[in-house]
């Protein structure tokens, strides 16, 4: 057989094997292809794909994208709602078709989930070179496009001979199922070796299971950690993604029920707890609630699980201001647990470690004025978000508004999806998130353009999940005008399957979060607001709006599109069109709701800070005042070595 009909039929072998609290799952590691196709694949890997697909489709179903970044999130968002069990490979042709792929490799690595990345490559042998697309340098004609993978990939190789194969793939996978390692996983696989014969062995075409690995916490760990816990008076949580992916939440709900200790989650952790838990504080850090940033300002201890500490959740090193500040990490991935110079690092699942962690505590309670704090701050918090969601703006609605209004439509088990601008941070801080797979943010990354293909990838394993039996979960993308510019081709695709993926377009003419950022900043909002060019001043800034109708460039797509006008009746008119898009038949295709809004209307304050330089000297006022509140945060900076 050829490489490339190796490499098909190898995948479609390949099963996924986990057990959580006794129940063993085995599913398909590799459940389809996505490949856009040229010259680079179209023989090797397209041959092959149609091959079986005649064969019988089942053993490697073949799926269409419009961009090779765009088949990239979609395998991302799949992986993120499987819980790293599955992922998509994804083909791409040589040159452009390879380095689309590279945006999507940085997200997946980034945000440490898995994607098996296929780009084709020029000619092993040579026979025909320099070859279209091919890059050439003169000081080392053996680097081709695809070697800027290599620092953007948890794992990388190329096959340049058909025996090759065998270790790149056994490798490969190694990687990508491997709960501390996986992210991007690339093997290039260069033209003409796709197309090449060669004797396969029969072992290597055997249906292989990948265990997930879930290592246990030393018990001197756990003994060290428990210690800690006990002397420490107003210890805090930080719950981060990696609680869900070690399917975590009940065990993490039993800890904090038997201590008290409150919970702060990140980004990637929204869903530990339901947002009404008496615990559960919310988003910490940047775009945190003001509950959590209060606790964690005078917290003593940190018990970070299962996070990686991004700057947004430490408010880049200014939210834990108490001088004997320590911390407990608990990660399956080293280079988490030993963040910020803990001395108390765990490595290891997060749900094997508050197994005994629950055991070792028995009879430890935080003391009584840290409980008032908590229901006092978190009272406060929720009446904050009840304003912000009820407070009417006219003609224009805040985007505090729409989200309330989405929010409300949605049922517990729907899935919300973003990615980047100011919706993430506000999504983070006010969404009530009422089931583990309820929000799907990408924030490590905080890609825009991941909005729409991340949702489709979602999609996809929700319809996967209800087939089997499980949730019948809606997918919701609230998506800003700036991110659905970048990326919206894969609505196509949406219509192409008739895959019912339901939009909200937020038109808000220009980058809302960025204009925000800028002015506070000093920048005064320079370049985010799409206006026609002034060309006495050469500006962006003072022009009148451009006359771009996205709903009816929606439209040419196929795509079906409910327009609520601006008035008094905005907010109420977008929570039907929700309720209605949610009746509507699953395979009927995509729906777009598009909403104009106000970017000039903010949502509540976060009482934090994030660091963005300010320049230090300047003509304009505005970033000299800048300046100045720029020093006075960057005063409360700390290194957190403890």
């Amino acid at each position: 057989m050829t490489v490339a009909q190796a490499v098909v039929e190898y995948l479609s072998k390949q099963y996924t094997v986990d057990s959580i609290n006794g129940v063993e799952y085995r599913e398909r590691l590799i459940p389809g292809t996505f490949g856009i196709f040229g010259h680079g694949n179209v023989a090797g890997v397209g041959q092959a794909l149609k091959q079986y697909q005649q064969l019988d489709p089942s053993i490697m179903p073949y799926y269409q994208g419009r961009n090779e970044q765009a088949q990239a999130h979609q395998a991302v968002g799949y992986a993120r709602h499987t819980r790293r069990r599955q992922t998509f490979a994804i083909s791409t042709s040589i040159g452009p078709g390879s380095s689309n792929l590279l945006t999507g490799a940085a997200l997946a690595t980034t945000n440490r989930l898995p994607v098996l990345l296929l780009p084709s490559d020029t000619f092993a042998t040579r026979a025909a070179d320099p070859v279209l697309q091919q890059l050439e340098q003169p000081y080392a004609y053996d680097i081709t496009v695809n070697d800027a993978f290599r620092p953007l990939s948890k794992f990388f190789d190329r096959v340049s001979r058909p025996e090759q194969l065998f270790s790149a793939f056994h490798h490969g996978l190694r990687v990508l199922t491997d709960p501390a390692e996986t992210g991007a996983v690339t093997i290039s696989l260069p033209q003409d070796v796709q197309a090449e014969a060669f004797d396969v062995p029969e072992e290597f075409l055997a249906e292989r299971e990948w265990r997930i690995r879930r290592p246990d916490a030393d018990d001197e760990d756990i003994v060290r950690a428990a210690a800690a816990i006990r002397a420490a008076k107003r210890p805090l949580i930080i719950a981060g993604g990696g609680v869900l992916y070690a399917y975590a939440n009940d065990e993490l709900a039993k800890f904090v029920e038997l201590t008290g200790i409150p919970v702060g989650n990140t980004q990637a952790g929204v869903g530990v707890l339901p947002w009404d838990h008496r615990f559960s504080l919310g988003a910490i850090g940047s775009t945190g609630t003001t509950a959590a940033n209060a606790i964690a300002a005078d917290a003593d201890l940190i018990i970070g699980i299962g996070t990686r500490y991004e700057d947004f959740t430490t408010a880049s090193r200014t939210a834990f201001q108490n001088p004997d500040v320590r911390f407990i990490n608990i990660n399956v991935a080293a280079i988490d647990a030993y963040k910020h110079g803990t001395t108390l690092p765990i490595v290891a699942d997060a749900r094997k470690a508050l197994v005994k962690l629950n055991a070792a505590l028995g009879g430890y309670r935080v003391g009584a004025d840290l409980e008032q704090q908590i229901a006092s701050e978190k009272k406060r918090w929720d009446a904050t978000v009840d304003e912000a969601f009820a407070t009417r703006f006219t003609p224009l609605p805040a985007q505090n508004e729409i989200i309330g209004a989405t929010s409300r439509a949605m049922d517990a088990q729907d899935v919300v999806i973003c990615a980047a601008g100011s919706l993430p941070g506000d999504l983070h801080k006010m969404w009530r998130v009422r089931d583990p797979f309820g929000y799907h943010v990408e924030y490590a990354y905080s890609c825009m353009g991941y909005e729409i293909p991340g949702g489709l990838g979602v999609k996809r394993a929700a319809l996967a999940e209800a087939a089997r039996g499980g949730e019948q979960r809606d997918v919701v993308v609230m998506v800003g005008d700036g991110s659905y510019l970048m990326m919206h081709t894969e609505l196509v695709t949406a219509v192409a399957e008739r895959i019912k993926l339901i939009v909200v377009l937020i038109q808000n003419h220009g980058y809302a979060s960025i204009g925000s950022l800028s002015e506070s900043l000093g920048s005064q909002r320079f370049g985010t607001q799409y206006r026609a060019l002034n060309e006495e001043q050469h500006s962006f800034d003072e022009g009148e709006t451009l006359p771009v109708d996205l709903a009816l460039n929606a439209e040419s797509l196929g795509v079906k599109v409910v327009r609520i006008e601006p008035g008094e009746k905005v907010i109420a008119e977008l929570e039907q069109a929700i309720r209605d898009a949610k009746a509507a038949p699953e395979r009927g295709g995509p729906i777009l709701i598009h909403v104009e809004s106000d970017p000039l209307l903010d949502a509540p304050s976060s009482e934090s800070w994030w660091d963005v330089p300010v320049s230090q000297v300047s003509e304009l006022d505005s970033t000299k005042q800048a300046f100045t509140t720029y020093t006075d945060h960057k005063a409360r900076q700390r290194k957190l070595l403890g």
